[in-house]
């Protein structure tokens, strides 16, 4: 496996000098939300790029994806066109080339990632810091039934899931005050970060 696959540079270091944010946390959390809140807080900034998922999910509601076919995930991460990549719910994710470039240049990139890939994430990326939302499950269950993408039996099956954090996380906002008082923790955390 060459450097470029494991989303490495060249020499085998992690990716540097620049930080990866990832924001995580169980289905429903309000994860999407509060970084849409934060992205808000810096428009304009170019220290800071809020990565568009890849996700191998058509289009729809909800996240704000960027879409791509299995066969081209395969491609992509056989290429080592994707710093960080992982499964879950039945699909691929992954971010793309723009998060190395980011996180190269010195700035810092903030993503809806996976609690399962911490651990690669640690190896991958020189500055990762980890975010963690929660939000009780009764919560969550309102949440992920607004959201009308999974019937009643899969939203039972997303609340019983509770993977442990192999890292522990810099900050936790747990989501059930406003979104705009936890996006704006969310926010003064990237500040601080930068």
């Amino acid at each position: 496996m060459s450097a470029e696959d494991t989303g490495e540079s060249p020499q085998g270091a992690p990716l540097g000098p620049g930080a990866l944010i990832l924001v995580v946390g169980p289905s429903g959390a309000g994860k999407d939300t509060l970084i849409d809140i934060a992205r808000a807080r810096f428009a304009g900034d170019g220290r800071v790029v809020f990565a568009r998922r890849l996700v191998t999910r058509p289009p729809g509601a909800g996240e704000a994806h960027g879409t791509l076919s299995e066969a081209e995930f395969e491609a992509g991460r056989a290429a080592g066109h994707f710093p960080l990549w992982w499964r879950a719910h039945g699909l691929a994710y992954a971010l793309g080339p723009e998060v190395a470039e980011q996180v190269r240049s010195g700035g810092a990139v903030v993503a809806n990632g996976s609690r399962a890939t911490l651990e690669e994430a640690r190896r991958r990326f020189a500055r990762l810091q980890v975010v963690l939302v929660t939000a009780p499950p009764e919560v969550r269950a309102a949440r992920l039934a607004a959201r009308g993408r999974e019937d009643a039996a899969d939203i039972g099956a997303r609340l019983m899931r509770q993977p442990e954090l192999a890292l522990a996380p810099d900050l936790v906002i747990d989501n059930v005050g406003t979104p705009q008082e936890a996006g704006a923790r969310l926010a003064d955390f990237i500040a601080a970060a930068l």
